[in-house]
């Protein structure tokens, strides 16, 4: 009868001890289904911010607007970092709980087990230890060494199993190491002024304007900002529009654009339009001659450059006008939502701020059509006030009559407009005009008001 008993309450032990155990895990495991969806959503959003600065880079670096979108991205990332470090703070305390319940209660549960029959006095049960301790006498010591062997085996097969384990881990480690080394060598020589594109010309090719060392096209240009607030002009002497693939579009530009001095660009695709912004705003490296700029002053930006495709930053529609500048900016300007009122009315857009309020976050990217993101970036240049606009085809889905108004206003805030476009009912804005043939030759002349009606005719 003993032994009947100690068979059932063994079995009976051992499934009490798994189901109450697996009932407390259960009762006090985290959500990590949750915690692992917002994680893979905030994973997301990370990725999705990069995306954005990668497809719109050159028009961020265009706006000056690594700064707010580094602390939106430094935003996102720490809102993943904070769903990381929660997960595996909650893995930490279940995994030990979980651990303490296999090893220890479960172990502790098997070893009440096996002493059942001794603590209970069953005669059959220490009638068979008898018998078996008899039995085994005899090969005790092969089975030891036998087992010690086993041990040892498993314990190098491990060994050499984690060695093998390590060392992969280490190799896609370097992996990562290596590319972030070379990001980081591209941001010192950025920094330094050294610029290694892959070229498309040799040396010999480049007529002597470009200086080539080691195989690298050096940029000997300078930049010069003058101090001077009796002089805030726009010089270039000899300076030649070169691509990053060392493309010579333009071997030398010589030109001074003097505030008030509306310039007109036009010319075919290719002949160095975008390219003369680009080596304005800094983009561009300068391989000779010279470029003298006024010195940008606080909340006064020199130059501001507005794209044919607006880039619409994530946020609200406040930092939609104000971009690159943050709220705390805005604030330290003394600007009020009034005056971002006024400024929507001056591009026909008020109709927005009527519809949303100034805090109400949206995809304008998706929101807002295409004439409306190009008058949203007008009116980001109604609110900076720069000392020269540089408008790139930047009203091409808008109406004639709200495009006239809106260099009307320009022209009256006291911006010189540096503009590219095919719109000859723009010409008359304009004072002088910069044509490229696109083979290389230009022309900077004053414009007359006859050769204008002539394009307004043609029109």
């Amino acid at each position: 009868m003993d032994a009947l008993k100690t068979r059932i309450i063994g079995p009976a032990l051992s499934i009490g001890v798994i189901a109450l155990t697996a009932h407390i895990l259960r009762i006090v495991s985290p959500k990590f289904g949750q915690l692992v969806s917002e994680e893979a959503n905030r994973y997301g959003y990370l990725r999705h911010i990069h995306s954005r600065i990668i497809t719109n880079a050159e028009e961020i670096a265009f706006y000056g607007g690594h700064k707010v979108e580094m602390q939106q991205l430094r935003q996102a990332y720490n809102r993943l970092v904070n769903q990381m470090t929660t997960i595996f703070n909650q893995k930490l305390w279940f995994i030990m709980l979980e651990q303490f319940f296999m090893k220890y209660v479960w172990s502790g549960t098997g070893m009440i087990m096996v002493s059942l029959p001794i603590l209970t006095g069953s005669d059959v049960g220490l009638a068979t230890v008898r018998n078996t301790v008899i039995s085994e006498s005899r090969v005790s010591e092969r089975t030891q060494y036998l087992t010690t062997a086993r041990n040892l085996l498993i314990s190098a097969a491990d060994a050499i199993e984690r060695l093998m384990s390590s060392y992969k881990e280490i190799v896609s480690l370097a992996g990562y190491t290596f590319r972030v080394a070379g990001m980081m060598d591209v941001f010192e020589e950025t920094a330094l002024g050294v610029y290694c594109k892959t070229s498309v010309i040799e040396s010999n090719q480049s007529n002597g304007i470009i200086e080539f060392r080691n195989g690298k096209p050096i940029a000997k240009g300078r930049i010069i900002y003058s101090d001077d607030p009796e002089n805030m002009s726009i010089s270039l002497r000899a300076v030649p529009v070169v691509t990053p693939n060392c493309d010579i579009v333009v071997p030398k530009l010589t030109l001074c654009i003097e505030p008030g001095v509306h310039l007109l660009i036009t010319g075919p695709n290719g002949c160095g339009k975008s390219s003369l912004f680009r080596i304005l705003s800094g983009l561009w490296p300068i391989y000779a001659g010279e470029l003298q700029i006024p010195r940008p002053v606080k909340d006064v930006p020199c130059m501001f450059y507005i794209p044919q495709r607006p880039y619409m930053s994530i946020g609200s529609l406040c930092d939609q006008i104000i971009y690159p500048d943050t709220r705390e900016d805005m604030n330290r300007k003394h600007i009020t939502e009034n005056e971002l009122v006024s400024i929507l009315k001056m591009v026909s857009l008020q109709h927005i701020a009527q519809r949303d309020s100034f805090d109400v976050v949206r995809d304008w990217k998706d929101i807002l059509s295409g004439g409306e993101k190009q008058r949203m970036a007008i009116a980001r240049l109604f609110y900076h006030r720069p000392r020269y606009a540089l408008l790139d085809e930047c009203t091409s889905a808008v109406s004639i009559d709200v495009e006239s108004s809106i260099y009307e206003i320009a022209k009256g805030m006291g911006i010189t407009l540096l503009t590219i476009t095919h719109r000859p009912t723009l010409w008359k804005y304009h004072t002088h005009i910069l044509e490229f043939d696109g083979l290389g030759s230009w022309q900077f002349r004053k414009m007359n008001a006859d050769e204008e009606q002539k394009e307004q005719f043609l029109l």
